[in-house]
């Protein structure tokens, strides 16, 4: 083979390579990520205004993945909805789409019962 081929080929090679994932001790440069992980572990301990202030947040520090700016809205419509804000809700599930268009609960979350219908209005009137 010649040279250049080889070349081509490796930075072929290197382009596919995946990222390499952010290490926890990359957070501390990393306050917007930090604070949409805390606000995760928050919801899922039953913390939720906890968890509400710290996914806002998160979304005001700027969020730099359109995936993580989704998640906090995902999390943030839970919230909203599991506390009887449903307009807050629908619109928390609105930026979550707008943030990742291809975004969507997991089958088991879209068959919830609280936010599930809420969810499915903002698909339908996609």
């Amino acid at each position: 083979m010649n040279k250049l081929l080889i070349v081509a080929l490796l930075g072929l090679v290197a382009a596919c390579a995946p990222v390499q994932p952010v290490a926890v001790s990359d957070l501390s440069n990393m306050p917007a990520e930090q604070a949409l992980l805390t606000g995760i572990r928050l919801y899922e301990d039953g913390q939720y205004g906890p968890a509400e202030r710290e996914l806002q947040r998160a979304l005001d520090l700027k969020l730099h993945a359109a995936k993580d700016v989704a998640n906090a809205n995902k999390y943030l419509a839970f919230v909203y909805c599991t506390s009887e804000r449903l307009q807050a809700c629908e619109q928390a599930f609105r930026a979550a789409r707008a943030a990742q268009p291809d975004f969507a609960l997991s089958k088991s979350e879209a068959g919830h019962p609280v936010w599930g219908p809420v969810y499915q209005r903002v698909i339908e009137q996609r």
